[in-house]
């Protein structure tokens, strides 16, 4: 296998209506050798998907520009394995890549990911929700993965193209030091981290706005 950080597996869903009822979901990634990424557009009234032929199953909390391509590392997977006792395919988690090599928890707010002729940009955390709960069906998973913090990354599309298995994913870091965790913290509730977030940079003005709208509700 190759050492160098790279795509190690690719998936793309449709959606389907979960076995025992309720909203059509396309959690259930199913693997691909390849798919093309473009630009989706915003969350409401967009494309949906930065990925071609990938399906949104509810595009008022899903898709868009800022949530356009959805990543998570193999190697958190595994550890997530280990803690509830049986394996997770890649795309297990309902993410189009699966990284091996590659920082998720801790990359920056901006960072560019060069995967062949494809350029994907780091926006922030997957929050998790009711319908990851029930496609895991593991007891409090969303409270379990919110403590744990590995939430790996929605990405945007700088530049897009065609993404193939095995590619090399070559990493530009910012010379800033806002990350992932910190913004998920932020979502999380942590009222400090969502200040250090709001006057951040970095961070998208639609994210920036969200968050400081919390603060003034909160009265923070």
């Amino acid at each position: 296998m190759t050492s160098h950080p790279h795509v190690v597996a690719l998936a793309s869903g449709r959606r389907t209506a979960p076995a025992g009822g309720g909203r059509a979901t396309a959690i259930d990634k199913q693997p691909v050798d390849w798919f093309e990424v473009r630009e989706p557009g915003p969350k409401h009234g967009g494309l949906g998907s930065g990925v071609v032929g990938d399906e949104i199953g509810n595009p008022r909390h899903h898709g868009g520009s800022l949530q356009a391509v959805y990543a998570y590392p193999r190697e958190d997977q595994e550890f997530w394995a280990q803690q509830i006792g049986r394996p997770i395919r890649p795309g297990g988690f309902g993410e189009n890549i699966t990284t091996v090599g590659v920082e998720m928890t801790h990359a920056l707010v901006g960072e560019l990911w060069r995967v062949g002729e494809v350029v994907l940009r780091v926006e922030g955390p997957r929050v998790p929700c009711r319908t990851f709960a029930t496609h895991m069906g593991e007891p409090r998973w969303v409270r379990r993965f919110t403590e744990e913090g590995r939430t790996g990354a929605y990405l945007s599309v700088v530049t897009p193209g065609v993404v193939h298995t095995g590619a090399e994913v070559v990493v530009e870091r910012p010379g800033h030091d806002i990350d992932v965790l910190l913004l998920f913290r932020a979502f999380s509730g942590d009222l400090t981290a969502a200040r250090r977030v709001v006057e951040a940079e970095p961070v998208h003005p639609e994210t920036r706005a969200e968050l400081a709208e919390t603060l003034r509700r909160r009265g923070a």
